[in-house]
C-alpha cells in the first residue's frame, strides 16, 4: 500500500507577515557579536565627528564604516557584492543595524557615499579608539614594540607608466588595453610616472623580483599580543619603511623609554640615531654585510630583552598577512596616497577586531 500526502510540495509558502528578527537569527557565540560591541563603542566615541559630517556625506556614517567592515572580515571583492550579500544575509543585515525590510544602497550610490567619508580622517581616529579599547584592556605593551614596511600594489597598469614628457600621440589601437611595446626602453621613476596613479612608484620586494606600482604600507605593533597600533602609507621610494617607522615612532604616548625591533632594513646609522634621539632603544637586526658595519653595537644585543624583541618582531609578518589575504590589500582599489592610507588604516582596525575577539574567548569564563 502507497501512502500518500506525507511529503508536502516543493513550493515555496510566501507569508504575509513575519515575526522574526535579524536579532533572533544570529546566535549568540557568534564571531560577529563581540566585533560589533566593540565597533558599537567606537562608533559612539566618533558621534559628535559623524553628526557634522552626515550632510556632506548624505548616509549615516555608521552604516557606512560597518559595510566597509564586513567587506574586509569576508574578503568581498567589491562594492556590487557587498551590497548584494548585505541584502541577502540576516547575518550582515543584522551588523549593519537593518531591518529585513530595510532598503539596501544601490552599489554605485554606496561607493560615492563611502568615497566621501575617505576625504576625512575618520579611518585614523577609528583604529585609535579600537587601540585605545585594548589599551584599556589591558591588551596592548606601552613599551615594547615593532616596525615593518611592506609593498601594496598600486590600482594602475605597467602599461600606464609613460615618460613624463610624453607628447600627445595618436589614439590607441584599443583604448581599453592598447599595445605598448617597452622592449629596450629604461624606465625608472625619475623618467616616468604613472598616467592613472601619478602617486604610485615602481618598486620591487628584493633583488631579481618584478617591479611594480606600488605604495609602501607600514606597521608599528606591540609586542604582548601582536596588536595594530599605527599605520602609515608612504610612496614607495626606497626609504618609505625608515621614514614612516620613525613618524609612528614620534607618536607612541608617553614618557618612559621603549624598544622597536625590525629587520635588517632598519640598521642604518641615521635611523638608529634617530631612535635614540626619540628615547627609543633599536632592537633592529644586525646587518654585517652593510659597507661600515652593523649600527647595533654589544651593548645593545647582549641584553636579553633585544633575543625577546628578535623572536616577537615576525609575529608583525602575521599582520600582513591577514591584511593582504583576508582585508585585500594585496592589490590596491584606490588611488593615491591619501586614500590608501585611509583604507590602510581601516584595514589595521579590521585586524585589531578580529585579534581581540579571538584572544577575548581564548581566555576562560570564570
Amino acid at each position: 500500500m502507497v501512502r500518500k500526502g506525507m511529503r508536502g510540495a516543493d513550493q515555496q509558502q510566501n507569508h504575509i507577515f513575519s515575526y522574526l528578527s535579524p536579532e533572533e537569527r544570529v546566535r549568540k557565540d557568534h564571531p560577529l557579536r563581540a566585533i560589533r560591541v566593540m565597533v558599537d563603542e567606537v562608533l559612539k566615541q566618533l558621534s559628535r565627528r559623524f553628526d557634522a559630517m552626515y550632510a556632506k556625506v548624505g548616509r549615516p556614517p555608521e552604516k557606512l564604516l560597518r559595510a566597509q567592515l564586513l567587506q574586509m572580515l569576508y574578503s568581498i571583492r567589491s562594492e556590487r557584492l557587498l551590497m548584494e550579500e548585505i541584502d541577502y544575509s540576516m547575518l550582515f543585515r543584522w551588523f549593519m543595524g537593518l531591518n529585513l525590510d530595510d532598503e539596501v544602497w544601490d552599489a554605485t550610490v554606496f561607493a560615492k557615499n563611502r568615497d566621501r567619508l575617505l576625504e576625512a580622517d575618520v579611518a585614523k581616529e577609528f583604529l585609535a579608539q579600537v587601540v585605545e579599547q585594548a589599551r584599556t584592556k589591558g591588551l596592548t605593551s606601552e613599551e615594547h614594540f615593532t616596525v615593518d614596511g611592506t609593498l601594496l600594489e598600486a590600482w594602475a597598469g605597467a602599461k600606464s607608466f609613460q615618460p613624463k614628457d610624453k607628447k600627445p600621440s595618436l589614439p590607441p589601437d584599443d583604448p581599453g588595453n592598447p599595445t605598448v611595446n617597452f622592449r629596450g626602453e629604461r624606465r625608472s621613476n625619475e623618467t616616468h610616472e604613472s598616467k592613472t596613479d601619478p602617486e604610485a612608484l615602481l618598486a620591487k620586494k628584493g633583488e631579481g623580483k618584478e617591479s611594480k606600482l606600488s605604495y609602501t604600507g607600514n606597521l608599528l605593533v606591540e609586542n604582548r599580543n601582536g596588536l595594530i597600533v599605527d599605520a602609515e602609507v608612504f610612496q614607495a621610494n626606497g626609504t618609505a619603511e625608515r621614514d614612516a617607522a620613525l613618524v609612528m615612532l614620534e607618536q607612541i604616548p608617553g614618557t618612559k623609554p621603549v624598544t622597536v625591533g625590525g629587520d635588517k632594513g632598519f640598521d642604518t646609522r641615521d635611523f638608529v640615531k634617530e631612535c635614540r634621539n626619540l628615547r627609543v632603544t633599536p632592537h633592529v637586526a644586525q646587518n654585517r654585510a652593510r659597507p661600515g658595519g652593523s649600527a647595533i653595537d654589544g651593548r645593545t644585543t647582549q641584553h636579553v630583552g633585544y633575543a625577546v624583541s628578535q623572536r616577537k618582531r615576525k609575529r608583525i609578518e602575521e599582520c600582513f598577512g591577514w591584511l593582504k589575504t583576508i582585508a585585500l590589500m594585496r592589490k590596491l582599489r584606490h588611488r593615491g596616497v591619501c586614500r590608501v592610507d585611509w583604507i590602510f588604516s581601516f584595514a589595521c582596525a579590521a585586524y585589531n577586531l578580529v585579534r581581540m575577539r579571538n584572544l577575548a574567548a581564548a581566555v576562560p569564563a570564570v
